[in-house]
C-alpha cells in the first residue's frame, strides 16, 4: 500500500492507522499547494480532489476520505482490533465518531488556516470546536479512548484534530478528560514512530 500524505496533514491519522496495525506501506509526500509528488509530477492524476489522505491499495485501487482509509485499514488487520467487526453496533459507534470528528472537527477548523478570513470569523469558529471539543471531554470521562478501553482508528484521527488546536493555539487546558486522552495517545509508540516519521516530533 501507499499512503499519500503532507506532514501533520489530516493523513497524519492514516499514517497512526497503518502503523498500529503493522501493515507494509510506502510513504509519498505531496506538496498540497502545488499538488505535485516529490518527483514532480502530478499529484491530481492520482487523486482529482488535489487532497491527502489518499491511499493506493496493493491492487491498485485508490481510496480517498480519512474516515474510509481508516476503517479499510482496519479492516485489513482485524486481529489488531482497530475497529470493530462490520455490522456490529460497536462498528456503527465507530462511524459515529468518524463522522463526528470529520464533519463537526475537521471542517470546522478549515477557515482557521484561511488567511484571508478576518479575526472575528476565526474566534468564532474557535468557539465552535471549543463546544464540539467540550462534548467530547464529557464522552470520555471514565473511558481511556473514545470507544471505551480499546484504542481504534478513530483515536488517530481525534489526536491529529487535537494537534490543530494546538497549533493555532486554543487553550483546551480545562477539559481535563482531553489533556489526559491527548497524552495518553501521544505516548502509543506507533503515534511517536508517526510524529517522527513526518518530522513533526
Amino acid at each position: 500500500m501507499k499512503l499519500y500524505y503532507s506532514p501533520g496533514a489530516c493523513s497524519l491519522s492514516p499514517h497512526i492507522a497503518l502503523l498500529e496495525a503493522g501493515l507494509a506501506h510506502n510513504l509519498s509526500k505531496v506538496d498540497l499547494r502545488a499538488k505535485k509528488l516529490e518527483d514532480g509530477s502530478d499529484f491530481l492524476q492520482v487523486n482529482p480532489k488535489g487532497q491527502v489522505p489518499t491511499l493506493q491499495l496493493d491492487d491498485g485501487t485508490i481510496l480517498t476520505e480519512g474516515p474510509v482509509i481508516v476503517q479499510a485499514i482496519a479492516d485489513k488487520a482485524a486481529g489488531k482490533n482497530l475497529a470493530p467487526a462490520n455490522g456490529s453496533n460497536e462498528r456503527y459507534r465507530l462511524q459515529e465518531w468518524l463522522n463526528f470528528i470529520t464533519s463537526e472537527l475537521h471542517k470546522n477548523f478549515s477557515p482557521l488556516f484561511t488567511p484571508v478570513l478576518s479575526d472575528e470569523t476565526k474566534q468564532f469558529f474557535r468557539d465552535r470546536l471549543m463546544g464540539k471539543f467540550k462534548h467530547i471531554d464529557s464522552e470520555l470521562a471514565g473511558n481511556d479512548y473514545l470507544m471505551g478501553k480499546q484504542f481504534s482508528v478513530a483515536d488517530g484521527y481525534l489526536y491529529t484534530m487535537l494537534r490543530w488546536a494546538d497549533a493555532h493555539k486554543m487553550d483546551l487546558s480545562a477539559l481535563k478528560n482531553l489533556v489526559a486522552y491527548k497524552a495518553r495517545v501521544a505516548a502509543r509508540p506507533q503515534v511517536q514512530a508517526a510524529l517522527k516519521s513526518e518530522g513533526l516530533s
